[in-house]
Parts: C-alpha cells; structure tokens; sequence
C-alpha cells in the first residue's frame, strides 16, 4: 500500500518518479492526433503518397482529400452528451438545505458549467484523459447569494492541451493527482509538476540541478480539489481505417478525373484535317470550320464507373457510424430519406444506448466533482457546513433527442388530471412578445374586467 506522506518524503527526484507512475496509461495524444488531425492523415505523407514528377521536371500535385470524421465523432458525442445540459437535482429537506442548494448552483453557474461539460466531453472523448482543479482566488464579491471574499473558479486540464496528468491510486482509493506542465522562462523551456493531495499542493521544477521542491502549501479543504476522468480508447475506437479508406478512394479517384475530364474534340475522317487557326472568342463571333465528305466530329465523354465509387464510400461512412452507435445527422442523409418525426425519434435509439454506456465514468466525474464545491462552499458557508455536508446532490445525463414540445405538454397534462401547467404570466413570459409580462397581463385583465361589465350591461 503506497503511503502519499512517505512519497512526499522522499528526494524531489524520487517523489516525481513514484507521482508519475501510473496504473493505466490511456493512448498517448500524439499518436491520437496523428488520427485527430486530417492534416496527418496518411494520404497526406508524400512518404507514402507523392507528386507526380513530369519529364521536364515539373512536380504536378495529387490529389489529396482528407475527411475529419475522428472530430465529427468527438463532437457528435459531446452534444449527444450535453445537447441537453447535464442537471443537478436538488432534494433539500429544510429550509438550510434549500438555501445551501441555491449557493452550490450559483458556483456551477458561474464557472459557464454547461460550457465547461462541451470543452471536458470535447476533451475526454479525444484526448482520453482530462483533469479539472477547483481553487479559490481572493475577490470580495456576492455572486452567490451571499457575500464573500473569495470566488470559486475550475479549470480543466488535458493533454490536448500538452498537459500531462498522472493519477495515483493505493489499494483504490486516489491519494494524489499530479499535473506536468511546460512553461517558458528566460526563453528556455521549464517542467514543472504540480501535485494536490488532501492536504498539500507542492510544485516541484525541474531546473539544471534537476527536481526541486518549488513551492508548498497546505490544503484545508479536506480533500482533493481535483477531478480526474479517463477512457481507454479515443471515442472513434478502431475505425480509422475506414476514414483512411475512404480518403485513398476519393483522392485516386480526383487523380483520375483531373486527368480525363478535359474536354477532348475528335474529328474521324479519311484524310487529313488541319487545327489551330481558330481566333480567340473576343476577336469572332462566330467560327466555320470543313471537314471532309463523309467525316463525324465531336466531343468524346469519358465514361467512368461512379457508381461503384458511390457505393463503396457510402458502405464505409455507414460503416463508421453504425460502429460507433452514433447518428449520422447530415443535411443530405436527413433529406434523402423521409420520414416521419417519430421516425427520426427512433434514429437516436443506438445512440441514447452509446450514451448510457458512457455515463458510467463521467457520473462518477461529476458526482466527485459536486463533493469537490461542496467543500469549498462550507469554507465560505460554515454556518451552513452541516446542510451543505447533508445536502442529497443527483447529477442526470440526459441523451440529446428530437422533442415535440406538443406532445410533452400533452403528456403532463394527462399525468396531472388537466391542471394548468403554468400561469398566465408565465405563458406571456415564454412567448417573448411583451416587454414587461406583468404590465401585459394587468392589461388584459383590465380588458377582461370591461368586456365582462359591458355584457352585463
């Protein structure tokens, strides 16, 4: 069993080497990126696939068409993840807990939390690893109901953004979380690793004499301030190949239409016919050319199998989503199908399953992340430490799908015997027309309260 206290102990040198070791260790991003990237793709290596050199030595280009279906995949899972922001749902059981309920959503708030999901699903589904570190800087403020001097601030770290992140576990329990980071000082390039345990953060340099204790300072918050995330593979798995594939087949097939789709004009005829003494179109309106007796010209059309082409590019793409369980919402898929809007509802069945699947690990994320504010809001609160400890948090993922709003109206309507939902102000609020829904609906009251008195009149 690994003992953080004793590690901490050790020469700088050693401490790094035992913060760095690692259970697990996800794909490296710069293999990922070499898939990531369209512009590493390898039908761009001129290695692998070079220009053409013609006999006078001039080097004609090939064609090179690169497809970014690896970040479509990382995108298209974010939103399927986020497309409905991720909730917090409270269940506060007095008054205390209530109150403790609205500051914790004032910190996430905020922090842009719904943006920071996008950027950390962004991240995770790509770079396979992210780390997001909560921390208080010092700033009097009452941004969350209550005056403060101290704001609540998160930033995520990934090696996407050539950040190294080092996790270390004993017996199952995490005891430490280690960032590598460069930083450019004197123009030269410098290490540093900042490690936070329960209660220390030290940073250790790494300078010409090696590792070196650069700062430490205690940590009161009981706990970690920081979340770790990882998934084995990238969220486009094993299906490369097939965007390789499909970039080969349409970058040799722009070669082959590059080079035949020049209009060629031929002349059959016994004997010989002469060209070339045709004007430009900006000297003659009109041209008259004579062939001999019994002769055909025209164009010639270069007649090329596409429909194979078609075909196999539109096997694999189907083949690239299908295996990744995600939806394939292009404009020219949708339109080129009809269907009914409870048809397209049912496209989102695989990948409401492919979300399930993944919520495992990024609820885990966020549950430890809300323990993570909870604590540092009883720092700030702690009259209010033991609601806020005792506070019952749910985080809910909700997979991306089209809705009609009709019918979910119709729905609760049917659930509640047909009460109203919402009130008349709230109606005129959601509608957007008035500028003020308090003075719109004492209006139309008034106006209610005259035709009521004319009829009775």
């Amino acid at each position: 069993m690994e003992n953080i206290a004793e590690i901490l102990s050790l020469a700088p040198a050693d401490a790094v080497k035992k913060l760095k070791s690692k259970a697990f260790t996800p794909p490296a991003w710069s293999d990922l990126v070499k898939e990531y990237d369209p512009a590493q793709h390898p039908v761009t290596n001129k290695g692998k696939y070079p220009d053409k050199v013609t006999p006078d030595g001039h080097i004609e280009e090939v064609t090179r068409i690169t497809l970014n279906y690896q970040q479509l995949a990382t995108k298209r899972m974010s939103e399927l993840v986020c497309g409905i922001p991720i909730k917090r749902i409270y269940s506060p059981e007095d008054d205390r807990q209530r109150e403790a309920s609205e500051c914790l959503e004032a910190i996430f708030q905020r922090n842009r939390i719904d943006s920071v999901n996008i950027e950390r699903c962004n991240a995770l589904f790509s770079g396979c690893e992210i780390l997001t570190l909560w921390y208080p800087t010092e700033e009097s403020n009452n941004l969350y109901g209550f005056d403060s001097d101290y704001k609540i601030r998160c930033q995520t770290y990934s090696p996407r953004e050539s950040a190294q992140l080092y996790p270390l576990f004993s017996e199952g329990d995490l005891i430490a979380l280690s960032i590598e980071t460069t930083r450019t000082e004197d123009r030269d390039d410098v290490r540093y690793l900042d490690t936070y345990t329960r209660d220390k953060h030290i940073t250790y340099r790494e300078g010409k004499g090696g590792w070196q204790v650069a700062k430490e300072e205690p940590i009161k918050l009981g706990k970690i301030p920081a979340i770790y995330c990882m998934r084995p593979t990238p969220i486009w798995e094993d299906t490369s190949r097939l965007v390789y594939e499909m970039e080969w087949a349409l970058s040799r097939n722009g070669n082959y239409l590059r080079k035949n789709s020049k209009p060629i004009f031929a002349v059959f005829a016994d004997e010989e016919v002469y060209f070339g003494d045709e004007k430009s179109e900006n000297k003659e309106y009109r041209a008259v050319v004579q062939y001999p007796k019994g002769s055909t010209a025209g164009y010639l059309t270069w007649s090329q199998a596409i429909d194979s082409l078609k075909f196999y590019i539109a096997e694999l793409r189907q083949s690239f989503f299908t295996q990744l369980q995600l939806p394939d919402w292009s404009y020219e898929s949708m339109k080129s199908t009809p269907m009914s809007g409870e048809s397209r509802k049912q496209l989102f069945i695989d990948a409401q399953l492919k979300v399930t699947e993944e919520s495992g690990r990024l609820l885990e994320f966020y549950d430890r992340e809300v323990s993570v504010v909870k604590a540092f809001l009883a720092m700030l609160r702690p009259n209010l430490a033991d609601a806020i400890e005792a506070l019952p948090v749910e985080v809910v993922i909700t997979p991306y799908q089209i809705t009609e709003l009709r019918d979910t109206i119709t729905e609760l309507l049917a659930a509640n015997g047909n009460k109203p939902l919402i009130s008349h102000r709230e109606s005129i609020e959601q509608l957007g027309w008035s500028t003020n829904a308090s003075d719109t609906l004492s209006e139309i009251q008034q106006e209610s309260m005259l035709n009521a008195y004319e009829i009775a009149e």
